[in-house]
C-alpha cells in the first residue's frame, strides 16, 4: 500500500509546529477557562449520540471485521470503491439526536482500520480521494451540529491496522499482511497532522474521544505534545481518552466503555473514578459497526434505565447507533431513540443540568440533584415506604415530578421517609422532586 503525502503538507506541518508553540492549558497549568467553561456545559448536556460508521460497514459484521476477519490491509483497500452511501443524510442524523434529547454527537472520523471520512491531505485513505462517494463526512455532520445547536466530538483511533508507520504492532493488526517495519515517531506526527486538520477546518468542535491506545499500552504516545497541541488549537475542545486507565494530565473527561461509573463488567473498564467530569458509551444491540445479524436489542425501558443510572452516578450517557452501509439508520434503533426522546421531554429536567445526588445508587434506584432540588429516581421498589438516608438539609416539599401530586415524607432519626404514590405497571422510572433547605439539618 502507499500513503500521498502532497507537497502542500509542508503547511500543515507548520501548522502543527504552531499549535505546539501555543501556550500549554492543560498540562503544566490550570486548564483554560474555556476548557473549565466546556466541562461545565458537557456535565449538563447529560446525553449524546455515538456513531460508529465508515467503509467496516460495507461488510455487514462491525467496525473490527478487518481484525476479526484477518483482512490483509491490501485486500481491505478493495472494499472503499464500493462505499456509495446514497441515503447518508447528516442532517436526518442530526435530527434524529435532537429528537432522542441529546446535546452532543461522537462521530467516527478514523476509526482503527485508518480510513478517514474527512478530506485529509496527509493520506490519499480517505473518503474523498478512495471512493466515489466524494463527500467530505465530517464537513457534513459538523455543519449539521451547528445548524440544531449540538455539539460535535470527532472520535479517532489512536490505533491504526493500515498506516505502514504504526510499528511495532501492538495486541491487534497482525495479519495485515504490512511489512515488519516502521517508524513509530513519523505515525505519531501523521497523527498530530490529522488532529490539526481536524480542529482547524472543522469549526468550534466539542473535543475528541481517543481510542486504541490499550492496543500498546507501554508504547510513548506523547500523549502531552498531542494534548497541548489540540488545547492550542481550541482550548475549550474536551479530550476523552477511552484508554481505560484513572485520568491523565491533560485529559478532560474520564470514559467508560459498556459499564457505568465504578463497574467493569466489560472486563476491562477501571473501577476507580477521578474528579474529571464523566462519561458511559453504550450500545442499542450488542454491536458498534453495523451487524446485520444482531438483533438483540435494548428495550426503551433498559436505555431509559441506563441514562438515569450514569445520571445518578454523575456521569453523561453516549449512546450508540451504527448505520447501514447506505447510510440510513435501523428502524429499530430510530424507534427507541424517538421513545427515549419522549421520554427525556417529559422527564428531563430530573437530568439536564444536574449532579449526581446526596443519595449514592442503591438497589432501588439513583438521585440527581440541580439547586435545592432533589430528584429520587425510583426504578425498582414494590413497597410503598421508601426510607433515605440523611439529605443535605430538611425537606420543605416532596411532589410527584410529572403531574406535581403531592408524596407524603416524615423526618426520621436517620434521614426521611417517602409514601410513594401507586405506580402505573409501564412506568419506567417514578420521579420524585424533593426540594431541600440547605444546612438545617
Amino acid at each position: 500500500m502507499t500513503r500521498r503525502i502532497p507537497a502542500h503538507a509542508v503547511c500543515l506541518a507548520s501548522l502543527v509546529t504552531a499549535a505546539l508553540a501555543a501556550p500549554a492549558t492543560a498540562q503544566d497549568e490550570r486548564p483554560a477557562p474555556e476548557n473549565l467553561a466546556a466541562r461545565t456545559w458537557f456535565q449538563d448536556a447529560k446525553f449524546g449520540m455515538f456513531i460508529h460508521w465508515g467503509i467496516s460497514s460495507l461488510l455487514m459484521d462491525g467496525e473490527w471485521v478487518m481484525e476479526d476477519r484477518r483482512i490483509r490491509a491490501a485486500d481491505y483497500e478493495r472494499i472503499a470503491s464500493s462505499f456509495t452511501p446514497t441515503r447518508f443524510d447528516a442532517t436526518a442524523w442530526v435530527a434524529l439526536a435532537k429528537a432522542a434529547g441529546m446535546r452532543y454527537v461522537t462521530l467516527i472520523t478514523k476509526h482503527h482500520d485508518g480510513f478517514a471520512l474527512f478530506d485529509s491531505r496527509v493520506t490519499d485513505w480517505d473518503v474523498m480521494d478512495r471512493t466515489p462517494f466524494r463527500r467530505d463526512i465530517v464537513r457534513e455532520m459538523a455543519e449539521a451540529c451547528r445548524r440544531e445547536g449540538l455539539r460535535l466530538f470527532v472520535y479517532y483511533s489512536q490505533l491504526d491496522w493500515h498506516h505502514p508507520d504504526y510499528w511495532p504492532r501492538g495486541r491487534t493488526g497482525r495479519y495485515t499482511g504490512r511489512a515488519d517495519r516502521g517508524d513509530f515517531g513519523r505515525y505519531l506526527d501523521f497523527m498530530d497532522a490529522q488532529l490539526t486538520e481536524l480542529f482547524s477546518n472543522y469549526g468550534p468542535l466539542g473535543g475528541v474521544w481517543f481510542d486504541g491506545m490499550w492496543d500498546r499500552p507501554d508504547a510513548e504516545w506523547r500523549l502531552e505534545r498531542t494534548y497541548r497541541m489540540i488545547h492550542g488549537l481550541q482550548p475549550g475542545a474536551l479530550i476523552v481518552p477511552n484508554h481505560h486507565q484513572t485520568p491523565l494530565p491533560g485529559e478532560d473527561v474520564q470514559t467508560f466503555e459498556k459499564d457505568l461509573p465504578g463497574a467493569n463488567t466489560a472486563g476491562w473498564n477501571t473501577t476507580a473514578i477521578g474528579a474529571l467530569p464523566l462519561e458511559t458509551s453504550q450500545t442499542i444491540n450488542d454491536s458498534w459497526g453495523f451487524r446485520l445479524h444482531d438483533r438483540n436489542h435494548k428495550s426503551v425501558s433498559q436505555l431509559v434505565r441506563e441514562l438515569v443510572g450514569a445520571a445518578g452516578r454523575n456521569a453523561n450517557y453516549l449512546l450508540n447507533i451504527g448505520p447501514m452501509p447506505d447510510g440510513s439508520i435501523q428502524p429499530e434503533f430510530v424507534e427507541r431513540l424517538q421513545a427515549v426522546g419522549n421520554w427525556m421531554a417529559r422527564f428531563g429536567a430530573s437530568i439536564y443540568r444536574t449532579r449526581g445526588g446526596p443519595v449514592p445508587p442503591r438497589p432501588w434506584g439513583v438521585t440527581t440533584q440541580r439547586g435545592d432540588t432533589v430528584y429520587v429516581h425510583v426504578l425498582e421498589l414494590t413497597d410503598r415506604q421508601l426510607a433515605l438516608p440523611a439529605l443535605p438539609g430538611r425537606v420543605r416539599s416532596a411532589r410527584v415530578l410529572i403531574g406535581g401530586r403531592t408524596v407524603w415524607f416524615a423526618d426520621t432519626p436517620d434521614g426521611v421517609t417517602l409514601t410513594l404514590p401507586p405506580r402505573a405497571t409501564d412506568e419506567i422510572d417514578q420521579v420524585i422532586a424533593l426540594v431541600i433547605e440547605r444546612g438545617t439539618r
